[in-house]
């Protein structure tokens, strides 16, 4: 088999080493290419007397990809010596590339993350070409991982302490002109020839080969951890601050400082091996499976196009009509108009209609302020969108989009109205949160060429898109909206039709849950408290107070209306009876009423409605945390196992992604049915059978559940 590096020598004595591994179109530190690195840097080692310096180069367009994800996602806690093991082997291999006495320099012809920027580091020098889209950093703690092949020994000691923690921490990632503005990138060049031609010139000229951190009397910049900058920031706070932002749930960050700080007490070689026993330990452990899972191997399957029909050939949208321009209205057309869609939006006025054209601009104004795009660039987007109060205007759309508040009568007057004026081609689309599609589709001529597309607020951050399929939608029509989602940079989900869908059916068991443990009497600051350090991003009183208690409300009452009216009658909620005290005795209502189970004091930090203890809280009736949090998390992910065992969510995989990036389900669990394998199917089929004794039938696990359990099967 190929090796994944070639070694060339030249006549001047230069080695060159170009990773180049065969069969794939990125590299990443696999198994061949570890054992290939460790076999060359021997060889160099024998031959340093007739070697002048070395460069390392990238016969791929991009320099190197970083780990082996797969590998590393098979790893289980009993593969904890061996891949301690694997990792150190790894690790030597660069010390002694590093340690060669010879000048070596990193050609970077394209993106380095991970693994292959921490090649980089363990390079005397830095060449990168300017190309566009090239990043350098580390991106694992995103994916619930940490460096490990030295980065965080590295890094440390070249930006200091508290310099390197939002690159190792928060995965910042570095443009080439970034990263050499901190002194990570020595030099910037325009083509891959002259990053050659320079490379050879920097080792000609003999420089010293050494790391600084290979010197007598290196201090990394801020100074060690028990002196200057160093030891202030960490005195004034470090830890704690690393704390609030994972809340405990994600062993990452917390790793890498412990990492950071024990390995700057120590010579280098003892920090790469305290880094090792921390990445190892992260590596093995479940929250780092729970997200690569989803969000690496689940999401790329999303990407490849998994759910669109196989024989219908990809589509391009270049031009959509958004019906209404309120807040998702406005939100969708800044969306398509920001990927270069053209984007009519159509209302009763075209003085509201242009309210979408201000909402894009404010978004860009502030989108420049950050230095994200230029003048030309928000001209450019703004340009797209065309407010308009005709009909006529619809002529040449290839999709519309219907976005007017969730009323029947009126989503079905504007489909009438609209579909005339649409070329043959065209098709609908209804952004309801919980109407059946089905029934939408009966007020347009084409039910064929009708589809639902959830998107979620606010649009232009939230990036899953929820596509339903009606009973009569075509694989065209599916193929197109999961093409035009793709193509506006956000992520599908794919659910057949029912009432509330997939995301609104799970996210209404949250709110309701939290609602019921009020009227129980559960001090409301516990709830919120326990949903926070769980890792929900709000909690379940904070964020219905946003959504509004009177629209949740109605919503339940027109669902209850219609199962009763299918002779489906549901199970009676206790958050039902809070839920009328709340709107009807107290006239709570939500924030945009004035307030809701919290007060919004202009000028001040919201805070609880003072009246809301005395009306419902009881000493006598507290639960220890774990079980409020339990009763957020298994509300909802027995929701979603009833979704699935309905047949309404086709794939696990869109269960797990849109439950965390649709509706605030704890990243760290991997999603809703990533948290039942995490926590053991059998072992969640008694927690249920516990919390459905004691708090009601709507935890009794579902009969699919209890299956799976039973044959030892997972999600």
């Amino acid at each position: 088999m190929k090796s994944p590096i070639n070694l060339q020598k030249g006549d001047d004595g230069i080695v060159t080493l170009t990773f180049d591994a065969p069969e794939q179109s990125v590299n990443t530190l696999s198994d061949a290419m570890r054992e290939s690195l460790a076999a060359v840097t021997e060889e160099l080692e024998s031959t340093k007397d007739e070697i002048t310096g070395v460069i390392v180069t990238s016969a791929k367009y991009s320099f190197f990809a970083g780990g082996d994800l797969n590998r590393l996602h098979r790893m289980q806690p009993a593969d904890v010596s061996a891949l301690f093991e694997a990792t150190e082997r790894g690790k030597l291999a660069l010390r002694r590339l590093e340690k060669l006495g010879k000048p070596v320099v990193a050609a970077l012809n394209g993106t380095a993350l991970g693994g292959g920027f921490e090649i980089a580091l363990a390079c005397r020098y830095r060449i990168a070409v300017k190309r566009p889209k090239v990043q350098f950093g580390f991106p694992e703690a995103g994916l619930g991982l940490m460096p490990g092949a030295g980065g965080v020994a590295r890094l440390t000691r070249f930006l200091g302490l508290a310099a390197s923690q939002p690159y190792l921490q928060d995965s910042k990632l570095l443009s080439p002109a970034e990263a050499f503005k901190i002194g990570l990138i020595d030099e910037l060049v325009d083509t891959p020839e002259q990053m050659i031609t320079r490379a050879r010139s920097w080792i000609q000229s003999n420089p010293d080969p050494t790391q600084p951190w290979d010197r007598p009397g290196f201090v990394p910049p801020g100074g060690w951890p028990n002196e200057g900058g160093a030891k202030r920031w960490l005195a004034e706070g470090a830890a704690a601050r690393v704390r609030a932002k994972t809340r405990g749930c994600y062993p990452a960050p917390e790793a890498i400082l412990c990492a950071s700080v024990e390995g700057l007490q120590v010579d280098f070689e003892t920090s790469c091996r305290i880094e090792t026993r921390h990445f190892v330990k992260v590596v093995t452990g479940g929250v780092a499976k729970n997200i690569v899972g989803t969000f690496w191997f689940q999401s790329n399957e999303v990407k490849s196009g998994a759910q669109r029909p196989a024989d219908v050939p990809k589509s391009k949208i270049n031009s959509i009509c958004v019906l209404g321009s309120g807040m998702m209205g406005r939100g969708i057309a800044y969306a398509a108009a920001s990927r270069g869609v053209q984007a009519v939006v159509k209302d009763v006025s075209l003085a509201v209609a242009e309210k979408a054209v201000a909402d894009a601009n404010a978004i860009l104004t502030k989108r420049i302020e950050k230095g994200e795009i230029d003048a030309a660039r928000r001209a450019d987007i703004l340009d797209r969108i065309k407010p308009t109060d005709r009909y006529e205007d619809l002529a040449s759309v290839d999709l519309v989009i219907e976005a007017v508040p969730e009323n029947r009568d009126l989503k079905d007057r504007v489909t009438r109205e609209a579909e005339p004026y649409l070329p043959n081609h065209a098709f609908l689309a209804s952004n309801t949160s919980t109407l059946p599609i089905s029934g939408l589709a009966q007020a347009s001529r084409h039910p064929d060429r009708f589809i639902g597309l959830h998107f979620f607020s606010p649009v232009h951050r939230m990036q899953l898109v929820e596509v339903i399929k009606g009973r009569d939608t075509s694989p065209q029509t599916l193929a197109r909206a999961l093409d035009f989602v793709m193509q506006i940079g956000k992520t599908p989900i794919l659910v057949n039709d029912n009432r509330g869908f997939f995301t609104s059916r799970v996210f209404a068991t949250y709110t309701r849950e939290g609602v019921a443990m009020v009227g129980e009497g559960q001090e409301p600051a516990s709830i919120e408290a326990a949903a926070f350090f769980g890792g929900f991003p709000v909690g379940p009183l904070a964020v219905l107070d946003e959504i509004s208690l009177s629209l949740s409300y109605n919503n339940r009452q027109e669902t209850l209306k219609a199962f009763a009216a299918e002779g489906k009658p549901l199970l009676a909620h206790p958050a039902d009876a809070v839920m009328e005290r709340m709107l009807h005795e107290f006239d709570r209502k939500g924030r945009a009423a004035g307030g809701g189970f919290y007060d919004y004091p202009a000028g001040h930090a919201k805070h609880f409605w003072p009246e809301l203890r005395s009306a419902f809280a009881r000493a006598e009736t507290q639960m220890p945390q774990q079980e409020v949090q339990d009763r957020l998390l298994f509300s909802m992910a027995l929701e979603a196992v009833r979704i699935f065992e309905e047949g309404v969510l086709i794939a696990v995989r869109d269960g797990n992604i849109g439950s965390v990036l649709g509706i605030g389900f704890p990243r760290w669990t991997g999603g809703v049915f990533q948290f039942l394998n995490w926590y053991g199917l059998a072992k969640a089929v008694r927690r249920a059978e516990w919390l459905a004794e004691r708090h009601g039938a709507r935890f009794a696990p579902p009969e699919l559940l209890r299956d799976m359990a039973r044959r030892g099967e997972l999600f």
